[in-house]
């Protein structure tokens, strides 16, 4: 039985130096699992959503344990398929004081990255689903995944579905094949209802000068006529580790702004804009009002900030209560 909900993109694996190390330092790493896409199921299954996971991995005891971890998530598994070849994989090293964190991506010649545009049938793969999900990062693996990403988009506009596309702009990644990323990704926007993108990716996309976030916004919508709604958050740093984050909602009608949340402390960013976009959605699935939602998509995403790994682990019960300021007692 097909999911109302399904993400399409590469899953990986992650390797963390332990501490604050840098990359060569030590012999060792945390390994999590990851993608933005499967960040991004993983919070919509712990929110009570149904949703499938659409992608390719190695069929390998590597891939076999992402397709276990989804799974122990509430994930659908059964729409990823396997295929002699690697895993893709990314090195992160955590900053400190001022000194940023940093990624080094290895994944190219993936099996997701070698996948061929016909090796996913949209009409098939989609049967019964009301709302995709994708980011930029997944065409940006690579000639056959583009081609997949455009597709698909094309596919979700011509049969009337919801599609979620976050802007992740990745050049490293686009560099490695010599992709046209702001080209593509403005193809695949164009097929959007729902996008997490600011103003730096409408200038980047659109070929227009920096400007303001609602000059810009109110630009994408423009030349957009199938988007209805953009999402982005606006986020301070005085050190790696102490932060402030809001969250934004911009319909053609007005925006709709969270309070302030200031994170002491930050244990782990990385996913924050996914637990965020999760939050979105999760949302607007459940058709709340947009002053709930952007609330309670911001309160997901600091969340996320505490929590090592690319998963946000948690529930639409710890979001409200961290919505209303519940406090830092133990629960027991």
């Amino acid at each position: 039985m097909s999911a109302d909900i399904a993400c399409f993109g590469e899953l990986l694996l992650r390797f963390t130096t332990p501490g604050n190390e840098r990359l060569g330092q030590g012999n060792q790493f945390t390994v999590h699992f990851g993608g933005a896409e499967a960040n991004v199921a993983v919070s919509l299954a712990q929110f009570g959503h149904s949703v499938d996971m659409v992608s390719a991995i190695a069929d390998n005891p590597l891939g076999a344990s992402i397709v276990s971890g989804l799974r122990a998530q509430g994930v659908g598994t059964d729409k990823i398929r396997a295929e002699d070849g690697r895993m893709g994989i990314y090195f992160l090293e955590t900053g400190a004081v001022t000194r940023p964190s940093r990624i080094v991506y290895d994944r190219a010649a993936s099996v997701f990255a070698l996948s061929e545009p016909t090796s996913f049938d949209w009409s098939s793969l989609l049967g019964g689903v009301g709302l995709v999900h994708m980011s930029g990062i997944t065409p940006a693996t690579g000639p056959g995944p583009a081609a997949a990403a455009q597709a698909l988009a094309n596919y979700c506009a011509d049969n009337d579905l919801d599609f979620s596309f976050d802007g992740n702009y990745r050049e490293a990644l686009w560099k490695v094949w010599a992709g046209d990323g702001p080209a593509i990704l403005r193809d695949i926007l164009s097929c959007a209802t729902i996008a997490f993108i600011n103003e730096r990716d409408i200038a980047l996309l659109l070929a227009t000068p920096a400007e303001d976030r609602q000059t810009a916004i109110n630009r994408a919508f423009a030349a957009f006529p199938r988007l209805q709604t953009i999402a982005c958050t606006r986020r301070g740093q005085s050190s790696v580790i102490n932060q402030t984050l809001l969250g934004e909602i911009y319909t053609r009608d007005g925006v709709t702004t969270s309070r302030e949340y200031s994170l002491e402390g930050v244990v782990d960013r990385i996913g924050g804009g996914d637990a965020f976009a999760a939050g979105i959605l999760h949302c607007l699935q459940a058709h709340k009002t947009h002053d709930y939602a952007v609330e309670f998509a911001t309160a997901a995403s600091v969340i996320k900030h505490s929590i090592p790994g690319d998963f946000n682990l948690t529930s639409v019960g710890e979001v409200e209560d961290a919505m209303k300021d519940g406090g830092l007692d133990v629960r027991r």
